[in-house]
């Protein structure tokens, strides 16, 4: 197995020091936080910047003139900068959401609500984006259903036609199939920049060169590229993008909606009320410009400086050194994992020209994936167990739960191993295999 001693940009031991729930013990064994593609622990950094705003700085943003207002909406604009410069933006592309999950719906039904008007005559400035019957979305068949169900629900609504780009045995995409897929009706093209079953970095520049042939809006699931890759969202060429705070060290409750200027301003809102108006009658409102006219009501002003936190510390330590750490980490855990009778890996192959994340998710042939976790949890390990929100592609490899193992910036080699040896033991422990 190959070592990362030569490999690391940063010291693992250093930033494992930064992570204070990394000194708990779980089942009388250290914990060891395989998990991280559910959720991510978070460094002090985080912590102390979200308490240190509540404790002298807390305020409603955008409201008040006093001092303390006023200080308040800079921290939390200064945020919107962080995060901006993190994934290659201008502060004006960023919307704050309270998840990915909320942004992506925030596109359908934005989309939706544009669609309803084109279809009783609205002469609106995002028609370009409206959806006719027999219109088509293409999705992928590996998405997880927060970039699935918000366009089933919005193809229901508009009389529009889903389609998925399948999957090969080893969980690349069909790219041929795409290209059959996405064409003259297609008017969204939707899809994870990772898989987070599979971990697989997927095609982008391929995908968005197909929609732009069509001309399809391309929206990108970034949940799992944002924690593990350098990001630069302009380049990618997509138009809209989603990604959350808590899978990437930061709080609970923030979401990032990426969109490129044009297609900003051309979609309407979708909550409405206080903080995103200009001008309000009681016949008539006019709204602020985006992002502030998807930003309705109380934000998350605490959890945004806690994100820009965050993506200070991954740009800290490098985002390329991040995955080049993490990806050797994958290797190790992936060759161990062959190497363990009565295992399958979801999607594998050993083309090393397939980009990956450190995330694999197995199946112990003739245990269940609960009854697997539960061994591993009581070696102090935390592993997902389950169908990840990604049912049609469990369906598609034949099961219906499976155990995954993420790594994230503090994880070691010995962890690895640690978690290679309890997996080992799992099929004996229930007595199957001999």
């Amino acid at each position: 197995m190959s070592s990362l001693a030569e490999t690391a940009a940063y010291d693992v031991r250093a930033v494992r020091a930064d992570f204070p729930i990394l000194g708990e013990t779980v089942n009388g064994h250290p914990l060891i936080y395989l998990d991280s593609a559910a959720t991510s622990q978070k460094p002090f950094v985080v912590l102390d910047a979200e308490r240190m705003f509540l404790e002298h700085a807390n305020a409603a943003v955008h409201r008040g003139a006093h001092t303390l207002a006023a200080e308040a909406t800079d921290t939390f604009e200064d945020a919107r900068a962080d995060v901006a410069r993190f994934v290659g933006a201008a502060p004006e592309n960023i919307v704050w959401t309270s998840g990915a999950t909320a942004a992506l719906n925030l596109v359908a039904y934005s989309i939706g609500n544009v669609s309803v008007g084109a279809a009783h005559g609205a002469d609106a400035a995002a028609s370009p984006y409206a959806l006719h019957p027999g219109d088509e979305i293409v999705v992928t068949e590996a998405e997880h259903h927060a970039n699935l169900i918000p366009w089933q629900q919005l193809a229901a609504r508009t009389s529009a036609v889903l389609r998925h780009i399948p999957v090969h045995d080893d969980g690349t995409l069909d790219l041929d199939a795409a290209a059959d897929l996405i064409g003259e009706r297609t008017r969204i093209v939707a899809f994870s920049h990772v898989s987070n079953v599979l971990g697989i970095v997927n095609p982008v520049a391929h995908l968005v060169a197909l929609a732009k042939d069509a001309g399809a809006l391309t929206v990108l699931d970034a949940c799992q590229s944002a924690p593990h890759l350098a990001l630069d969202l302009p380049a990618l060429g997509v138009d809209l993008a989603a990604f959350s705070g808590h899978k990437m060290l930061g709080p609970y409750g923030i979401g990032v909606l990426y969109g490129r200027s044009e297609v900003l301003d051309a979609l309407p809102p979708v909550l409405t009320g206080g903080s995103m108006v200009t001008t309000v009658t009681l016949d008539h409102a006019e709204f602020l410009p985006a992002p502030q006219k998807f930003e309705a009501g109380t934000q998350p002003v605490s959890q945004a400086v806690g994100l820009a936190a965050a993506v200070q510390y991954l740009a800290g330590l490098g985002m390329d050194a991040v995955h080049a750490r993490e990806r050797l980490l994958e290797r190790r855990l992936r060759d161990g994992l062959r190497e363990i009778p009565g295992i399958r890996l979801l999607g594998d192959t050993a083309d090393p020209s397939v980009e990956r994340i450190g995330l694999c998710a197995f199946e112990v042939d003739g245990v269940h994936a609960h009854d697997a976790g539960q061994v591993l949890d009581d070696h102090g390990i935390a592993v997902r167990v389950g169908h990840h929100c990604a049912q049609p592609l469990h369906r598609r490899f034949g099961m219906t739960a499976s155990v995954r193992a993420s790594t994230s910036v503090f994880t070691t080699e010995a962890e690895i191993d640690t978690l290679l040896d309890a997996v080992s033991g799992v099929r004996s422990f229930f007595g199957v295999g001999r």
